[in-house]
């Protein structure tokens, strides 16, 4: 199959984010979000209207457009996240690969899309195995996704068999991450709205579980986070918080100085112990961690599919129980809790 590259080819990216936006009205409807459907609807619309302005659009754009326009039967999202095995005879692999490198850089993954293997730089696999065995049943449950990324955990989420996986994030690269999945799978209740857990409305109470990994460190006001995931749960419904931790007390936070581990925007590191404080501030019961892990160098690392700077350039060379600032090296809790009022 020859792939080509012209601005013509940037009408599939206005279609898939038109049909995106007709599915999730539709799916909307038949749920349970009735007052929240034009709110919803309002803020992708919004979130949209940003990516098509971004400097890098047409780039992006030229990458999604020229991935194959074939029917894909053979997925899998319950062990993996794969479209496909390869095996179609008129998909040109290194075409292919040369243009899913034009959406570089991939950071949460791995992906295997028609054959080719993407090897993002997290190992995001292994944070679901972790997470997975110690949360509640996701079957025909309305699940969101905040700062959900790419979109790799919502597959696994909906390979669980979630009715409806709704992921937020405003990173605009993720949105075209997770479309070049979504071409393969128009009809999957699985959607990304490009905005931040700050616009979603209040009050919700439409989720029977929501996730947020890897992003209260970077919240500047962390318990309004928790607050607000509270206000978009359903009475009984259940939190999967994963976030950064050291060690320490009740009365142990770091707040760093400058950066932690190369990164600007990480504002409070509590203890497991202040976290659970944290937890039932906000109102949550049954609070449990249920893993806990020094991130390893084998979980986040540069690839091909992410040539920036990643973990090992982010710890002390000398000693790698420490981040090159003098912190301790990152650390990750896994905490499941309930919210009955």
């Amino acid at each position: 199959m020859a792939f080509y590259i012209c601005e013509e080819t940037l009408d599939f990216t206005t279609a898939y984010q038109a049909r995106e936006y007709q599915n999730l009205a539709h799916i909307l409807s038949c749920l349970d979000f009735a007052p929240y459907t034009d709110a919803l609807l309002k803020l992708n619309q919004q979130g949209w209207h940003k990516i098509f302005k971004h400097g890098d659009f047409l780039r992006w754009s030229q990458a999604l457009n020229v991935l194959p326009d074939i029917h894909v039967q053979d997925v899998d999202f319950a062990q993996q996240v794969r479209i496909g095995d390869g095996k179609n005879s008129s998909v040109d692999q290194s075409e292919l690969e040369k243009a899913l490198k034009q959406l570089h850089p991939w950071r949460k993954g791995p992906f295997d899309i028609l054959g080719v293997h993407i090897d993002t730089e997290w190992r995001s696999d292994w944070k679901w195995q972790r997470v997975l065995p110690h949360i509640s049943p996701l079957q025909d449950k309305m699940v969101l996704d905040i700062g959900c990324g790419s979109g790799y955990h919502m597959w696994r989420m909906l390979g669980e068999g979630a009715k409806l996986v709704l992921g937020i994030d405003p990173s605009p690269l993720f949105s075209f991450h997770f479309a070049s999945i979504k071409r393969y799978q128009p009809d999957a209740a699985n959607f990304l709205i490009p905005t931040g857990i700050d616009e979603m409305p209040d009050g919700m109470q439409c989720f029977d579980t929501v996730f947020s990994m890897g992003i209260l460190y970077h919240r500047r006001e962390p318990l309004e986070h928790l607050y607000k995931i509270r206000s978009l749960l359903k009475k009984g419904g259940e939190l999967v918080l994963e976030t950064l931790v050291v060690d320490g007390d009740e009365t142990t936070c770091l707040v760093p100085s400058g950066r932690y581990a190369k990164m600007r925007n990480v504002w409070f590191i509590p203890s497991v112990s202040m976290l659970k404080i944290w937890l039932q501030r906000a109102g949550f019961k049954e609070i449990r961690c249920v893993a806990l892990n020094t991130t390893s160098t084998e979980e986040q690392r540069s690839t091909a599919w992410m040539t920036f700077e990643s973990l090992p350039n982010f710890l002390d060379p000398q000693n790698t129980q420490k981040t090159i600032e003098g912190y301790q090296a990152p650390k990750r809790a896994v905490m499941v809790a309930k919210y009955d009022f």
